[in-house]
């Protein structure tokens, strides 16, 4: 139930990150109340998850879910650049997610 529960946090951390750029500032209301109730259930899901992963390998996911799905999302929606060689660097980031699932907890 811990890799669920980090998996859910780290979708909810791509919800946040990107609703960020949605927020203007936190001055839009809608956006900034999903955003901080993304936030807040994200936080709340990695500290579920941590209670029996270890702290390294849960804080390691999650991170690396939302920092692959910020990027994802921002070559998509707001046409961050897609090089070679950031999408090169992007899948590492998701080979590191796999490794770190494979060898912790």
């Amino acid at each position: 139930m811990a890799w669920i529960f980090l998996f859910v946090a780290g979708l909810l951390e791509v919800g946040w990150a990107v609703g960020l750029k949605y927020t203007e500032g936190f001055t839009r209301p809608l956006p900034t109340a999903l955003t901080l109730l993304s936030m807040v259930g994200s936080m709340g899901l990695l500290g579920l998850a941590a209670k029996t992963l270890p702290i390294g390998t849960a804080y390691g996911v999650w991170v690396g879910i939302g920092a692959v799905g910020a990027a994802i999302f921002g070559i998509v929606l707001f046409g961050e650049s897609a090089t070679p060689a950031r999408l090169f660097f992007l899948v590492l980031m998701v080979v590191a997610i796999v490794g770190l699932k494979a060898t912790g907890g």
